[in-house]
């Protein structure tokens, strides 16, 4: 199973995540993607993050009908940076390749994440265009050192077998959508998923949280 990953917050999930998700899974070839609710990003402020399981609920929303699969995992597995919670996925599914997914936003700010080469030589690493960070991204200290290892996304679409390091950048049309436009027009936006259990389709466990922060 080719299998793409997308970490975040989703505070909320919205189309914009499901749009591009569908994108690189065309592209890129994949069977499925994870997304992997963070239950919380070292790099962002607390202050108006939303509780795990309304945003685990608001992901199941956006994911409907389509190849995804929301999860908390990183809580169970009890990881707090992207390189640790990639290695432990990579030893519990052996059976699975994976690739990770980023907007080139995260790419601008790449080399202030924990291990970040390591993350490269752990598996490939797909960048999708986002509108006013490409030229930061392209500029970056962390493409300085990937560029040597850039692949176009139809031969890494048609190798067989995935090598890492790997950076696959994809031009995307700009969506305007983005979680921070949402909470600023409906700041309650997460009381809508209060008291409710969410079931994680991949560990089956229930997420349930009743404090909205």
């Amino acid at each position: 199973m080719r299998t793409g990953l997308l970490g975040g917050s989703f505070n909320p999930a919205h189309g914009g995540h499901r749009r591009i998700t569908r994108f690189a899974i065309d592209e890129l070839g994949l069977d499925e993607a994870w997304w992997l609710v963070s239950p919380g990003n070292p790099l962002k402020p607390r202050d108006g993050m939303a509780p795990l399981q309304a945003r685990l609920k608001s992901a199941r929303t956006q994911s409907r009908r389509a190849p995804i699969v929301p999860t908390a995992i990183e809580q169970s597995l009890g990881t707090r940076y992207t390189l640790d919670t990639l290695r432990k996925l990579k030893r519990r599914y052996p059976k699975r390749e994976f690739v990770w997914l980023m907007g080139s936003d995260n790419l601008a700010q790449f080399h202030r994440w924990k291990g970040w080469r390591d993350i490269a030589r752990c598996m490939p690493i797909a960048v999708i265009a986002r509108a006013g960070y490409n030229d930061q991204a392209m500029t970056s200290p962390a493409m300085a050192w990937l560029r040597r290892y850039q692949v176009s996304a139809a031969s890494f679409r048609n190798n067989p077998q995935w090598s890492a390091p790997a950076l696959i950048f994809m031009r995307f049309d700009p969506d305007p959508r983005s979680a921070t436009a949402i909470r600023r027009s409906d700041a309650d936006w997460a009381l809508r998923y209060q008291g409710a259990v969410v079931r994680d389709l991949l560990t089956f466990r229930q997420i349930q949280d009743r404090t909205v922060s």
